[in-house]
C-alpha cells in the first residue's frame, strides 16, 4: 500500500507542479501582451519602466515586456547556470556552485561551534535541575532576539564580514540545539537511570550508553531546526555584509534588475535546505528507536 500511495503523492505533485507553471506562463504572457506601448508613455515613464526591468521598447508583444521572467525564459537561465557553475570571472560575477560553496561553508562552521557549545552545555543542564533553573532566564531573554540583530556588534567586535557571518550562524544554531539537548536528557527514564546506578554503571559510562542513546532522537531533532534556521538566515546575513555566497548572489542580480536569476537562485535555496534537512531527518530515523 505505501508504493501506491507514493505515487499518488508524486501525480499529485506532479499535477500541482504543471498548474503553477500554467499559471506562471499565462500571467507572464498577459502581462507582456497588456504592456503599454512608447508612444503611450513619457520619457520620465520609459525611463522608470527601464529601472524596473521593463523595456516597453522591446513592443508589446515582447517576451520581456513585464519585465518578469516567463518559464522558457527561467529555464534558460537555469541551463546557463548549471551548464557552467564553477566559473570565476570577477567577485560579482562568479558560478552558482562557488556561491553556494561559501554559503555551506559558513554555515558548516558556524553550525559545528554551535555543536560544540550546546550539545556539552545542554547535557549538563539536562542533568542538572538546578543549573537549569538558573540559566532558564537568560536563555529566554536571548533566544527570542533576531540573529540579524547581532550582525552590527559582530562587525564592529570581529572587524570581517565573512567570520559575522559565521557568528550570526552560530548564535541562531545554538538555542535549539541547547534546549532539546536539556530536555532530552531530563527526559530519560528514571528506571534506566536506576538501572545503571544498581549496576554502579560510572558516570561516563552512563552518559555515552545510557543517557545519549536515549536522548539522541530529541537531540538530532535539535540539529535538525537549528540547520533549518541556519539556511534562512545565512541568506539575509550575506545580503547585509555582501562578497560572496548565495545571499549576495540574489541581491546582486536583484541590484542587476535580472530577475531570472534571482528565480534561479530562490529554487536553489530551496532545494539545497530541502537536501540538508533530508539528510537529518535520515540521521534522526536511524537513531530512533521503538520501545
Amino acid at each position: 500500500m505505501q508504493p501506491s500511495l507514493s505515487v499518488k503523492a508524486a501525480l499529485v505533485s506532479l499535477c500541482l507542479l504543471l498548474t503553477l507553471l500554467g499559471i506562471w506562463a499565462v500571467a507572464t504572457q498577459s502581462a507582456s501582451s497588456g504592456a503599454a506601448s512608447v508612444a503611450t508613455l513619457t520619457p520620465e515613464e520609459i525611463e522608470y519602466q527601464k529601472m524596473l526591468g521593463k523595456d516597453p521598447a522591446a513592443g508589446q508583444g515582447a517576451a520581456n515586456a513585464s519585465g518578469f521572467p516567463t518559464p522558457a525564459q527561467f529555464a534558460a537561465t537555469a541551463w546557463k547556470h548549471l551548464s557552467n557553475p564553477v566559473y570565476d570571472n570577477g567577485p560579482n560575477d562568479k558560478g552558482i556552485l562557488i556561491q553556494l560553496g561559501h554559503s555551506l561553508a559558513r554555515v558548516a562552521l558556524g553550525f559545528l561551534l554551535a555543536c560544540l557549545v550546546a550539545l556539552p552545555l545542554g547535557f549538563v543542564i539536562g542533568m542538572s535541575p538546578l543549573l537549569a533553573r538558573s540559566l532558564d532566564p537568560f536563555i529566554q531573554i536571548l533566544k527570542p532576539i533576531s540573529p540579524l540583530a547581532w550582525m552590527p556588534l559582530a562587525l564592529y567586535t570581529i572587524k570581517d564580514s565573512s567570520t559575522s557571518g559565521i557568528f550570526v550562524i552560530f548564535i541562531c544554531s545554538v538555542w535549539p540545539m541547547l534546549l532539546n539537548t536539556a530536555f532530552g536528557v531530563a527526559s530519560v527514564k528514571r528506571d534506566w537511570l536506576n538501572v545503571a546506578r544498581t549496576l554502579e554503571v560510572s558516570p561516563l559510562r552512563k552518559a555515552f550508553l545510557v543517557i545519549l542513546p536515549a536522548a539522541a532522537p530529541t537531540i538530532l531533532t535539535g540539529m535538525r531546526i537549528s540547520m533549518g534556521i541556519a539556511w534562512l538566515v545565512i541568506v539575509a546575513a550575506e545580503m547585509l555584509v555582501g562578497g560572496t555566497g548565495i545571499g549576495y548572489f540574489v541581491w546582486n542580480e536583484w541590484n542587476n534588475l535580472s530577475l531570472s536569476n534571482v528565480l534561479f537562485a530562490i529554487l536553489v535555496i530551496g532545494v539545497v535546505g530541502m537536501l540538508l534537512d533530508l539528510v537529518f531527518a535520515t540521521l534522526q530515523k536511524a537513531v530512533t528507536y521503538v520501545e
